[in-house]
């Protein structure tokens, strides 16, 4: 048994939660080099429109989380249905990682990805620190969006949202989800 503190199996509670449908995020920042930094996120939400606040939860055992626990600003990066590579290359400990995509920056200089459904520029507007994770709520300073269907991970697997309500949604055959 993978247990834990709290007496439940953490392999299972991974696959139970994994019955969650989760868009898919590569989160974005420099490390105190000036380096861009990012990392393949899933737990990213909205939290309020007034003020515009989003929060991401990144783990401590990522290899930039330290530059997000330093920095003052950052990115999150939706990805659309045909950026499944660039998701594992963001969840790969590869050092070269921004110089095997395309991207640039805009008003706060957070590296943004070019091809991303969604890039969201964020102020650092606070950190908590919860286990093994640290929330990082930003302030929404900018944004950009291209048309498209997006990359979702459900039970362990990528999925391509292929609906009507998703303008110029590729057929990924195979992986889609039916209501």
């Amino acid at each position: 048994m993978a247990g834990s503190k709290s007496g439940i199996d953490k392999n299972e509670l991974r696959r139970v939660l994994g019955g969650f449908l989760t868009g898919v995020t590569v989160v974005t920042t420099y490390d105190a080099e000036g380096r861009p930094r990012g990392l393949t996120a899933n737990s990213f939400t909205s939290i309020s429109l007034d003020p515009a606040l989003v929060l991401v939860c990144i783990g401590d055992h990522a290899s930039s989380y330290d530059s997000f626990c330093a920095g003052s600003h950052f990115a999150v990066n939706v990805l659309s249905a045909a950026q499944q590579e660039t998701s594992a290359l963001f969840a790969s400990n590869r050092a070269d990682k921004f110089d095997v995509i395309d991207w640039h920056t805009r008003n706060n200089g957070a590296p943004l990805l070019d091809d991303a459904l969604v890039s969201l520029e964020c102020d650092v507007h606070d950190r908590r620190f919860y286990a093994d994770h640290m929330i990082l709520v930003g302030a929404v300073r900018g944004y950009r969006t291209l048309d498209g269907a997006p990359l979702g991970f459900f039970r362990g697997k990528y999925v391509a949202l292929d609906s009507p309500n998703f303008p110029n949604s590729p057929k990924v055959a195979g992986t889609s989800c039916r209501h």
